[in-house]
């Protein structure tokens, strides 16, 4: 279905989880879901097509706890945004955490007006872009800083060659660093962004020493990555991609590494799992996510979900 005609609708809420399981989403940007939802109901509109709700935190927070997701990790990668998380986390104290970084692709544009440029890709520059990647990374430091109880883990940072050409490489790399240092520093997790860019990630984080809990973000690597990962302890966290057709490799990485080290995530609003791919994605859809792992792994699904459960306890502490 092209992106012009496709369904704007919420998916259908899942089967609540088992009684007694509970899982955390450790990945999600729930401000932004707000936004992102408005424009596909702004679309479905223009269309003559239903309405598309628009609900607050607060709504998709209690509709993801009606299906056994209770805890949840939010995600702060751009300047604007690092604030908002830590509020987020501050309101609903023991239920929302804040993770905070200089997403990779972000690192490239504060600063950096048009050098380089991508390779045959928009760059989206934005009025906080104008402020230095230093500047921007040191405030990154200090929320993480004053807010120990809120701020639980580094990321999203990491390396991404999709959208910034070649050129970008060596301020992704450095951006990198300096996250990995900070991670060590406080002792917090570090979540990693690592899209066409497997080698250069692995590479840095042998190179300077990954932080003792180091996570990979809706993994998109393969099982000879993962082998890697599980040789070195680091998670693994999966998305919905785990669900595509054609994500054999990213399956497979769910039994390399291990129950004890793999967790389930959305990245909300993005990256829906089957069969409602392209649909505006939200907390209350990780049971479709733990499904498809549970199927790849041919185990129950209340022994996925309660594994993810306690790996998400043991690498944040919630």
């Amino acid at each position: 279905m092209s992106k012009h005609h496709r369904k704007r609708q919420w998916a259908p809420a899942p089967e609540r989880l088992p009684d007694g399981v509970h899982v955390a989403d450790d990945h999600t940007h729930l401000a932004s879901v707000v936004p992102f939802a408005a424009e596909m109901d702004r679309e479905a509109r223009e269309r003559g097509q239903e309405p598309v709700p628009v609900y607050s935190v607060d709504e998709m927070i209690g509709q993801a706890q009606a299906v056994g997701v209770e805890a949840f990790l939010d995600v702060g990668c751009e300047l604007p945004n690092l604030e908002r998380a830590v509020e987020l986390a501050e309101g609903h104290p023991g239920m929302v955490y804040a993770g905070l970084a200089i997403h990779p692709n972000e690192a490239v544009l504060h600063g950096h007006r048009g050098v380089p440029g991508p390779d045959g890709l928009p760059v989206r520059y934005r009025a906080w872009h104008d402020t230095p990647y230093e500047d921007a990374f040191a405030r990154v430091a200090e929320l993480a800083r004053s807010h120990p109880k809120q701020v639980v883990a580094i990321g999203e940072t990491g390396m991404d060659l999709y959208r910034t050409g070649s050129g970008a490489e060596d301020i992704q790399r450095q951006a990198f660093r300096d996250h990995i240092a900070l991670a060590k520093e406080l002792d917090l997790p570090m979540q990693i962004h690592d899209r066409n860019a497997h080698s250069q990630v692995i590479d840095t984080l042998l190179a300077d020493g990954a932080p003792e809990r180091t996570v990979f973000h809706s993994y998109s690597g393969d099982a000879a990555m993962a082998r890697v990962a599980a040789e070195h302890g680091w998670y693994l966290s999966f998305s919905g991609t785990v669900s595509y057709k054609g994500n054999d490799g990213i399956r497979q990485a769910l039994a390399i590494v291990g129950p004890d080290h793999i967790m389930v995530e959305t990245d909300a609003p993005y990256l829906s799992p089957m069969p409602y791919r392209g649909r505006t994605n939200a907390p209350y859809m990780i049971p479709y996510t733990l499904r498809a792992m549970a199927d790849a792994l041919d185990l129950p699904l209340a022994q996925v979900a309660r594994a993810t459960r306690e790996t998400t306890h043991q690498v944040y502490g919630f």
